[in-house]
């Protein structure tokens, strides 16, 4: 069989792999007066076995072309020998030259760009979500291409259904959905909600269609309480919000909650919805119910802090004042659900950004009902405009939006609003783009230097709240690694700020000047979690650059 010419790259290169610090200018938009160069490195190594000693030979032979290290080749064929023992002729002829530089053309990435734990979300409300007979899936008839945009699921779930009596959980159908969404490289964000008033559509009705606090609950002595619907001649009933009993059965749930999800890779955030209409925290719609004394509210957050040590947390839509605060110290982040159609709420979502926390919003209705506002304040609400839109986006710094919250899962939305949610899909959040890339060699009699240097910008409107790890490889033509140059960079959450461009500099020593090899290429790769590269695994983030292999690696052209 016929080697790869290609890996004759790889054995004429490995030697030693250092990295070169790194720099951060001073265009970062964060709360901080300064930055401090926030990137730590990693040891990182690349071995290759070996079941052929026909190679190991051939390499003890040929020792004057390579740097000390543990290098084990693989090799089935004769001529693989026969090209190491050869390439010091080629060495001798690299010496000739002296410095040599590539400068790679960078142009952004055409087309809408998801990533993870940032961007838009659309309701799933099930696996059925995915199967092709709902019309606006993402194989549905509609061809909805709103699930271009989606990086992650969201949508809220009965307690009552998964808490159907005292120290029973019942999370099948929840596992169904995260189940199905994994599969789609989609997490999902979880919201348990009480109480909902939508569903009080006559006098009285069944307290199941709406009340969705375990029965066993008032079986064991919280209170509720009569109430009337707002703007209708209906009655309905309400838990008592600071019930102790309620309190406990609240407390109990949010404890077995964390047992089965904290830190699961799978769930994207966890609001906290214990009280009131939607779990908002208010009452506006069912009069006769209050909600509880802040002490009460803080006590939950205090509780709900205590029991989830990994998975974001989230205040709802009307927690403000001291209990905001209160949130914000323990890292739990602030969500509104009042966007657009009320003035003035992208800006409650401020003092979340500034703690260095990621931001979540919702439209105050969905997009079509938001087009028949009269925009009549107060007393009514604002209509849904593309300008509103995109100020209520940058104004809070969003790292996370709803797209759209009626059943059509943003299919009309995205049908009139393409071009620029495609645009805003690079905005939201966080936004990686590499705006300068230059390869160095310097060949010396000793070995031959290669320095990639390269310059990314986070041109989003937030930080990157999770570790990023940066990996630098010679690749060939499809991106295919050869080899990694330096070592993996850890970017620490929260320290790439929105605005900021960081230097980077990573740097290949060897024998051979691997840049001018027939068919080289560099490799640029972003990986949550540097075992993921370790173990071969594709990256999950992509830059926003023209390039972008279905590996999702970047792969740098040269001018």
């Amino acid at each position: 069989m016929r080697q790869d010419p290609k890996i004759l790259v790889v054995f004429a290169f490995f030697a030693c792999i250092s990295l070169v610090a790194c720099g951060d200018d001073s265009s970062s938009s964060g709360p901080e007066g300064g930055e401090s160069c926030a990137i730590e490195e990693s040891s990182s190594s690349w071995t290759l076995s070996s079941d052929d000693s026909r190679v190991t030979d051939s390499l003890s032979s040929s020792n004057s072309l390579f740097s000390s290290s543990s290098l084990t080749l693989s090799s089935s064929d004769s001529r693989v020998t026969e090209t190491i023992g050869s390439s010091s002729a080629d060495s001798s002829a690299a010496v000739k030259a002296d410095t040599s530089k590539i400068t790679y053309a960078l142009k952004r990435f055409d087309g809408p760009l998801s990533n993870p734990h940032k961007g838009f979300t659309v309701p799933t409300g099930g696996a059925w979500t995915f199967v092709p007979e709902f019309e606006y899936g993402p194989y549905g008839s509609l061809n909805n291409r709103a699930w271009d945009l989606v990086s992650y699921g969201s949508g809220y779930q009965q307690w009552n259904k998964l808490n159907p009596a005292k120290g029973v959980y019942d999370w099948t159908e929840l596992e169904k959905l995260l189940n199905a969404l994994a599969e789609h490289n989609m997490s999902y964000a979880l919201r348990v909600l009480p109480y909902t008033p939508s569903f009080i559509k006559s006098d009285f009705p069944p307290e199941e269609d709406y009340d969705w606090t375990p029965p066993f609950v008032y079986e064991m002595g919280a209170k509720k309480i009569q109430i009337d619907l707002r703007g209708t001649e209906y009655h309905a009933y309400a838990p008592v919000w600071d019930d102790s009993i309620y309190i406990w059965a609240a407390k109990e749930f949010a404890k077995a909650l964390a047992e089965k999800y904290d830190g699961d890779p799978r769930i994207e955030y966890i609001d906290i919805r214990t009280f009131g209409e939607w779990g908002e925290w208010h009452t506006s719609h069912i009069l006769g119910s209050e909600m509880p004394a802040d002490s009460v509210l803080i006590d939950m957050l205090d509780y709900y802090a205590s029991v989830f040590k990994k998975t974001l947390l989230v205040l709802p839509s009307n927690g403000f004042g001291d209990v905001y605060t209160h949130a914000l110290e323990l890292g739990i982040t602030k969500r509104d659900d009042g966007f657009i159609g009320i003035p003035g709420r992208p800006d409650t979502l401020l003092r979340a950004y500034n703690a260095n926390l990621p931001t979540i919003a919702e439209n105050i209705a969905g997009y079509k009902t938001m087009l028949t506002y009269d925009d009549l304040i107060p007393g009514g609400s604002q209509k849904w405009t593309a300008e509103r839109w995109v100020d209520a986006i940058t104004t809070a710094h969003l790292t996370y939006y709803v797209l759209d919250q009626d059943n059509d899962c943003g299919y009309n939305f995205y049908k009139d609003n393409k071009a620029l949610a495609d645009s805003m899909s690079k905005v939201i959040g966080y936004n990686f783009t590499v705006t300068q890339a230059e390869l160095l060699t310097v060949v010396s009699a000793k070995d031959t230097t290669s320095t990639l240097n390269i310059t990314v910008k986070n041109t989003g409107v937030a930080p990157c709240f999770f570790d990023v790890y940066m990996v630098a490889e010679f690749a060939d033509s499809t991106g295919k690694a050869l080899a990694q140059i330096g070592e993996t960079v850890r970017i620490p959450k929260g320290t790439f700020k929105d605005g900021a461009s960081k230097d980077f500099s990573f740097k290949a020593a060897g024998k051979a000047n691997v840049a001018t090899q027939s068919g080289v290429s560099v490799a640029l790769s972003l990986y949550e979690s540097e075992d993921a590269f370790k173990g071969g695994k594709n990256p999950t983030v992509r830059f926003d650059n023209d390039g972008l292999q279905d590996n999702h690696k970047l792969l740098l052209k040269s001018r």
